[in-house]
């Protein structure tokens, strides 16, 4: 018996996930058969609305911590499966959290003529399969699985209580931001990606990284083979890396197996992303070598102070708006405002310890820093 669900942002979300996924679904190769189909709004609304009332329950004083994904045990490898169904309840999710909060553990949720029920675990679920993560109470996140396999799942709308984020992949008014061709999901990156011949993630995977830790961190991508970057930051270099450390950059060249490329490029990110915890700022190529961490952002000689700034979001309804870098954020946001107005060619991105997370890039078009913060595709 289906349980009439009572969050209301949950039904004013599901018909707009449910033309997304279905977007998503158009936009791939249609005889590709390992892509799940497009969840109904009315399962992804139930779906939802149990995950929020779980999220502000606590079980021996500790909020769940869950994520569910919408498939059978049929469409996942080596699932675990219980030898009873539990109904889809906040009482029951409350009680199976403890066992699924490691990273990659999925409650399998599916229906029948009784309604929702979990019937067990899933590591592994296919490219665009509706997921729900409960991240802390009252904040749940709608993702699925990238069709490429490898980078964080993609976001698609952010649950805040009684607030939704709708994650804006076209945001076409800013099309020549580096910044967006970089994170909008379904995009590939600006930067090199022929040696692969995959989309590339790496630098929102090392987002997530940065992000991670929850010391806040500040990183500046510079073009390779070039100095110009040096003008910008105090000499001598605090911790400089001779060698390059170029770990990123040789896994992305392996003929490995596409699981095992897949777990050393993520390790080889983790030890970049370590670093970034160090007070100062991080460097990297724009081909993923490590020049230097622990470094100190200064504005070049004869350059002059950046002034304004263009910040953006990719949700949808947000706008533009113009302001001054302090007013964004703290010193790391206003050293990589300088360093990206100071050096037109490279990116800053910025972790706070908030949570927040903001790419900084110099913008052709309107000739100036624009600063677009991406939260939303990082929970």
């Amino acid at each position: 018996m289906h349980s009439e669900p009572t969050y209301l942002t949950a039904r004013m979300a599901a018909p707009t996930i449910e033309a997304q996924f279905a977007r998503h679904r158009a936009n791939s190769a249609p005889q590709d058969s390992r892509l799940a189909a497009p969840p109904e709004a009315h399962l992804v609304e139930a779906v939802i609305d149990v995950g929020f009332w779980a999220s502000l329950r606590r079980e021996e004083g500790h909020p769940p911590r869950i994520s569910l994904a919408l498939l059978s045990p049929e469409q996942t490898r080596q699932p675990l499966v219980f030898g009873q169904r539990r109904r889809l309840t906040p009482y029951n999710l409350l009680k199976l959290a403890p066992a699924v909060e490691q990273p990659g553990i999925h409650l399998g949720v599916w229906h029948d003529a009784d309604g929702l029920y979990v019937w067990g675990t899933a590591t592994v679920v296919p490219p665009l399969c509706f997921v729900l993560e409960v991240v802390e109470p009252g904040l749940l996140v709608v993702k699925h699985r990238r069709v490429g396999g490898f980078g964080k799942y993609v976001n698609v709308a952010v649950l805040r209580g009684d607030q939704l984020q709708l994650v804006d992949e076209g945001h076409e008014g800013w099309g020549d931001s580096p910044a967006l061709q970089a994170f909008l999901p379904g995009r590939s990156l600006s930067l090199p990606t022929a040696v692969t011949g995959h989309t590339d993630h790496v630098l929102l995977e090392l987002a997530t990284a940065m992000r991670a830790h929850g010391r806040g961190g500040l990183v500046l991508v510079v073009p390779p083979g070039s100095n110009r970057w040096l003008a910008s930051v105090v000499q001598p270099l605090t911790y400089p890396v001779a060698p390059a450390f170029k770990s990123i950059s040789t896994r992305r060249r392996l003929g490995q197996s596409a699981r095992r490329r897949q777990d050393a490029l993520r390790r080889s990110i983790g030890v970049v992303g370590g670093f970034t915890a160090v007070d100062g700022a991080t460097v990297i190529t724009q081909d993923y070598q490590l020049l230097a961490f622990g470094a100190k952002v200064a504005r070049a000689q004869g350059g002059t102070p950046v002034d304004t700034m263009l910040l953006t979001e990719p949700v949808v309804g947000s706008e533009a708006v113009q302001l001054h870098p302090a007013q964004n954020g703290g010193t790391r946001h206003l050293a990589a405002a300088q360093f990206v107005h100071d050096q037109h060619d490279s990116l800053a991105l910025v972790a706070s310890q908030d949570g927040f997370f903001t790419v900084f890039a110099w913008s052709e078009e309107l000739q100036q820093v624009h600063a677009h913060r991406i939260d939303v595709l990082l929970l």
